[in-house]
């Protein structure tokens, strides 16, 4: 597997989308991407880490995260290359080098760290197919690849429960590697599923995005252990309605009363109240709007009509970036697409 090199495209995922609390994720067009070659290395280099059992990593590291994240072994997508070789029963590669071109911001809530694992196991299974014919199977998610026998063993789902076991839940990685709106639940501990649906065409996120940052860890440590059975009730259907309203009706109306929460938005608020004050400005103007994933993103749905009511209430603190939605997810791409 020496000698071999990637490059993997990831993109940005929104999680929860209001009332679909770590179950619903939306794929957008936005993405980080990471160039991965397996090599031989020569000598220990001052640019590297190389670990006692003498495996080297080398990283850089361009956009989003430069001068902050780890250059070595301990890079979220090193370790998650070697869980995945490991996990296909392969031998680990002495040295891996990485280029990462990083758009996904971080700690914003869309999935910077989702999108780092999925490219670690996406890179990974490309690259042990290598000598092989690998190739996107058409019927397939976009992550997929046949032609290899470790491969094969290692299947869809397998990649699907190792991104769910790095990151902790599966709301995330879901949209990632397989694109679209999805469905993600565990049938039991350690065996994520998910159900990939296509988004209507006329569903164009709106990403308003903060310069301060957000733990998901902080966020999550503010949710209550128990909520009351009829704010439990509320998001069930306002969870159906919106896998109805972004797949074949996308009405604001519709939108407005799908997008509602009740179980961590307004927990969450007192550790980023600029976003639950946009949140509310923002449905207040008639635009469906909600926490991207732990925050402190904003995530709106605006119809052509409700476009031009954003920019008002975001004001000059926000970035404010149309998406559209990433209908195929994690891939592998060829040099002339890049």
């Amino acid at each position: 597997m020496t000698d071999s090199t990637v490059v993997v495209r990831v993109p940005a995922t929104s999680a929860n989308l209001g009332p679909g609390f770590d179950t619903l994720g939306l794929a957008l067009a936005l993405y980080d991407e990471v160039e991965a070659t397996l090599f031989e290395p020569a000598s220990t280099s001052s640019t590297s880490s190389t670990s006692s059992n003498g495996r080297v990593a080398m990283v850089s590291v361009e956009g989003e995260g430069t001068g902050e994240l780890d250059l070595g072994e301990g890079h979220l997508i090193v370790t998650t290359m070697r869980k995945t070789f490991d996990r296909m029963g392969l031998p680990q590669p002495r040295g891996i080098r990485l280029r990462c071109r990083n758009r996904i911001p971080h700690s914003r809530g869309l999935g910077s760290s989702s999108a780092a694992i999925c490219a670690g196991i996406v890179a990974a299974r490309a690259l042990a197919a290598a000598p092989y014919a690998a190739r996107p199977r058409p019927d397939g998610p976009a992550f997929s690849y046949e032609g290899n026998p470790a491969e094969r063993a290692f299947t869809d789902d397998d990649a699907f429960a190792l991104a769910t076991e790095i990151e902790g839940h599966p709301d995330n990685v879901a949209p990632c590697l397989a694109g679209g709106l999805t469905i993600a639940w565990m049938e039991q501990p350690g065996v994520p599923r998910m159900v990939k649906l296509v988004p209507h065409t006329d569903v164009r996120p709106v990403a308003l995005i903060p310069r301060h940052r957000l733990s998901t860890e902080v966020a999550r440590g503010l949710l209550p252990e128990q909520v009351p059975h009829t704010d439990a009730s509320a998001n069930a259907g306002r969870a159906a309605l919106l896998i109805a309203a972004l797949t074949g009706r996308p009405e604001q109306d519709l939108l407005m009363a799908a997008t509602e929460d009740r179980l961590h938005q307004d927990y969450r608020a007192p550790a980023m109240p600029q976003t639950a004050e946009l949140v509310k400005r923002l449905r207040g103007a008639g635009v469906p709007a909600v926490v991207s994933g732990a925050g402190p993103t904003v995530l709106a749905f605006p119809a052509a009509d409700t476009q031009d009511l954003i920019a008002p209430e975001v004001g000059t603190d926000w970035h404010i970036q149309p998406l559209d939605v990433e209908t195929h997810g994690a891939c592998v791409v060829s040099p002339e697409t890049r």
